[in-house]
């Protein structure tokens, strides 16, 4: 029989593995980042634009680490600053093999705005990236 003391000890053990399993799991399962496809990819990005939603846009940037979650928190806090609306997402040259995605819409104060984000795909997944598109 264990004593008290060894049964604290194996208690701790196995709840430990038993945590660590879990985590490995989880990011084993974990989705990759992006869209399954680009129509996918441009419905998923004006909802988040759109929705101000933080959490889905980091899961669309083709951006290493963790870094997405702050660039997604600081993009949606310049939208919301500037009162953006009437947001939009346009996939070219071609909808269904994109190499750009022009964001549309229009300020607080009523002027238009646009830009373009490079759109990649690796894997089957499809994401877009803050780096000038290539022409």
């Amino acid at each position: 029989m264990l004593s008290r003391r060894n049964a604290t000890v194996a208690a701790a053990v196995v709840v430990a593995v038993a945590w660590i399993a879990s985590i490995t799991l989880t990011v084993a399962h974990q989705d990759p980042p992006g869209a399954a496809s680009p129509p996918e990819l441009r419905a998923e990005l004006t909802a988040a634009l759109a929705g101000r939603d933080a959490d889905a846009l980091a899961g669309l940037f083709d951006v290493p680490g963790s870094g997405g979650d702050d660039l997604a928190k600081d993009y949606v806090n310049v939208l919301k600053d500037g009162n953006a609306h009437d947001l939009s997402v346009q996939l070219s040259p071609d909808e269904h093999s994109p190499t750009t995605a022009v964001v549309r819409g229009k300020t607080g104060t009523g002027e238009q705005f646009s830009y373009r984000l490079a759109v990649t795909s690796a894997k089957g997944r499809w994401t877009v990236a803050f780096t000038p598109p290539i022409p």
